[in-house]
C-alpha cells in the first residue's frame, strides 16, 4: 500500500518550500554568497562538504536566510550560521549525541534535538558526523521508522 506524499507549499514572495501551507518564516530573498563575504574561504569550502554529504543522502534544497543557512529535504534538517573564524553546523536530531566537535544542544521537547558543531575546515565533516548527517536526513528516518514498524508487525 503506497501513500502519496503531499506536494510541499511553496511561499509566493520568497519561494522557500514548506511541507504546511502560509508556515511562518522570515520570507526574503537573501543570497549565500553573503553569508561567506569577508571570511576565510576554508570555509565555504568546510559548507561545500557539509552539503555534498547531505546531497548523497538524497534530493536537498539549500536556502540562504537574513542570519543563517538551511538543508532541506522534505523538512529543514540542518544548517549552518557562518561565524568570522568557524561554521556552526547544526543538525535536527532525535537523540542526544557525543561528539569532540559538538559545540551546543538544544533540547526541543519530544521533536528531538538542534545539535551545534564548531567546524573550521572540510576534513572535520569525519566519519562519525557524516553517520550523524544520515541520521538527521528525513527520509532516512522515515525508512527507519517504517522498517521498525514492519520488524513489530504494525
Amino acid at each position: 500500500m503506497s501513500r502519496r506524499t503531499p506536494a510541499l507549499w511553496r511561499c509566493p514572495k520568497c519561494g522557500h518550500r514548506f511541507v504546511t501551507r502560509n508556515l511562518w518564516h522570515s520570507c526574503g530573498r537573501h543570497r549565500l554568497a553573503d553569508h561567506f563575504a569577508g571570511k576565510p574561504a576554508i570555509l565555504l569550502a568546510t559548507f561545500r562538504r557539509l552539503v555534498a554529504v547531505a546531497r548523497a543522502c538524497g534530493p536537498v534544497t539549500v536556502y540562504a536566510q537574513k542570519t543563517r543557512i538551511v538543508i532541506q529535504a522534505r523538512v529543514r534538517f540542518a544548517g549552518a550560521v557562518v561565524h568570522a573564524q568557524w561554521l556552526d553546523a547544526a543538525l535536527w536530531l532525535k537523540r542526544r549525541v557525543e561528539h569532540r566537535r559538538l559545540h551546543r544542544i538544544e533540547d526541543f521537547g519530544s521533536l528531538g534535538f538542534g545539535v551545534h558543531f564548531r567546524l573550521t575546515a572540510p576534513a572535520q565533516i569525519d566519519a562519525a558526523l557524516v553517520a550523524l548527517i544520515r541520521e538527521a536526513y528525513p527520509e532516512k528516518r522515515k525508512f527507519r521508522r517504517r522498517a521498525k514498524e514492519q520488524a513489530i508487525g504494525q
